[in-house]
Protein backbone atom coordinates (compact mmCIF):
# COMPACT_ATOMS: atom_id res chain seq x y z
CA UNK A 1 0.00 0.00 0.00
CA UNK A 2 1.56 3.37 -0.98
CA UNK A 3 2.21 5.83 1.83
CA UNK A 4 0.42 9.17 2.07
CA UNK A 5 2.26 12.33 3.08
CA UNK A 6 -0.16 13.31 5.87
CA UNK A 7 1.76 16.51 6.60
CA UNK A 8 1.22 17.58 2.99
CA UNK A 9 -2.51 16.71 3.17
CA UNK A 10 -2.82 18.99 6.22
CA UNK A 11 -1.06 21.83 4.41
CA UNK A 12 -3.09 21.44 1.19
CA UNK A 13 -6.48 21.44 2.90
CA UNK A 14 -7.36 23.96 5.61
CA UNK A 15 -9.43 23.37 8.71
CA UNK A 16 -12.03 25.82 7.34
CA UNK A 17 -12.45 23.59 4.27
CA UNK A 18 -12.98 20.56 6.51
CA UNK A 19 -15.52 22.47 8.62
CA UNK A 20 -17.36 23.48 5.43
CA UNK A 21 -17.48 19.84 4.31
CA UNK A 22 -18.92 18.93 7.72
CA UNK A 23 -21.55 21.68 7.52
CA UNK A 24 -20.20 23.32 10.69
CA UNK A 25 -21.83 26.64 11.59
CA UNK A 26 -20.05 28.77 14.15
CA UNK A 27 -22.22 30.10 16.98
CA UNK A 28 -19.44 32.47 18.02
CA UNK A 29 -16.36 33.65 16.15
CA UNK A 30 -13.36 35.58 17.35
CA UNK A 31 -10.22 36.82 15.67
CA UNK A 32 -8.69 33.40 15.21
CA UNK A 33 -11.23 31.12 16.88
CA UNK A 34 -14.62 29.58 16.14
CA UNK A 35 -17.02 27.96 18.59
CA UNK A 36 -20.15 25.96 18.05
CA UNK A 37 -21.79 22.55 18.27
CA UNK A 38 -19.48 19.56 18.08
CA UNK A 39 -19.84 17.95 14.62
CA UNK A 40 -18.72 14.65 16.13
CA UNK A 41 -21.59 14.54 18.62
CA UNK A 42 -24.24 16.48 16.77
CA UNK A 43 -26.13 19.45 18.14
CA UNK A 44 -26.91 17.97 21.54
CA UNK A 45 -25.44 19.51 24.66
CA UNK A 46 -23.91 22.98 24.65
CA UNK A 47 -23.81 25.40 21.80
CA UNK A 48 -20.18 26.53 22.24
CA UNK A 49 -18.40 23.42 23.48
CA UNK A 50 -16.53 22.84 20.20
CA UNK A 51 -13.59 25.20 19.70
CA UNK A 52 -11.47 25.65 16.58
CA UNK A 53 -8.21 27.58 16.51
CA UNK A 54 -7.80 28.66 12.89
CA UNK A 55 -4.14 29.65 13.20
CA UNK A 56 -3.10 26.33 14.69
CA UNK A 57 -5.46 24.31 12.45
CA UNK A 58 -6.64 22.51 15.60
CA UNK A 59 -9.91 21.69 17.36
CA UNK A 60 -11.09 20.63 20.79
CA UNK A 61 -14.49 19.62 22.14
CA UNK A 62 -14.86 20.41 25.83
CA UNK A 63 -17.80 18.00 26.13
CA UNK A 64 -16.58 14.78 24.49
CA UNK A 65 -12.83 15.49 24.75
CA UNK A 66 -12.07 15.00 21.06
CA UNK A 67 -9.15 17.07 19.82
CA UNK A 68 -6.47 17.21 17.15
CA UNK A 69 -5.87 18.68 13.73
CA UNK A 70 -8.32 18.89 10.87
CA UNK A 71 -7.30 15.53 9.38
CA UNK A 72 -8.00 13.95 12.78
CA UNK A 73 -11.39 15.67 12.82
CA UNK A 74 -12.28 14.32 9.39
CA UNK A 75 -11.19 10.78 10.34
CA UNK A 76 -13.14 10.87 13.61
CA UNK A 77 -16.22 12.23 11.85
CA UNK A 78 -16.13 9.43 9.26
CA UNK A 79 -15.15 6.83 11.88
CA UNK A 80 -12.43 5.62 9.51
CA UNK A 81 -8.68 5.07 9.84
CA UNK A 82 -6.50 8.08 9.03
CA UNK A 83 -5.31 6.58 5.74
CA UNK A 84 -8.82 6.08 4.35
CA UNK A 85 -9.97 9.43 5.70
CA UNK A 86 -7.06 11.24 4.01
CA UNK A 87 -7.91 9.63 0.67
CA UNK A 88 -11.56 10.62 0.97
CA UNK A 89 -10.74 14.15 2.13
CA UNK A 90 -8.45 14.76 -0.85
CA UNK A 91 -11.16 13.47 -3.17
CA UNK A 92 -13.92 15.58 -1.59
CA UNK A 93 -11.70 18.70 -1.58
CA UNK A 94 -10.64 18.13 -5.21
CA UNK A 95 -6.94 17.77 -4.39
CA UNK A 96 -4.37 15.24 -5.61
CA UNK A 97 -3.29 12.75 -2.96
CA UNK A 98 0.29 13.60 -1.93
CA UNK A 99 2.04 10.24 -2.04
CA UNK A 100 5.41 9.66 -0.40
CA UNK A 101 8.12 8.44 -2.73
CA UNK A 102 9.11 4.79 -2.34
CA UNK A 103 11.57 4.44 0.52
CA UNK A 104 10.86 7.97 1.81
CA UNK A 105 9.64 8.16 5.38
CA UNK A 106 8.83 11.24 7.40
CA UNK A 107 10.79 11.73 10.58
CA UNK A 108 13.70 9.43 9.71
CA UNK A 109 17.26 10.56 9.17
CA UNK A 110 19.48 9.40 6.35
Amino acid sequence: MPAIDFRQVRSLISITEVLDLLGFEAVHSGTNQLRGHCPLRGAAGGNRVFSVHLGKQAFHCFKCGASGNHLDLWAQYLKKPLYEAALELCERAGREVPWLQTGQRRGTRK
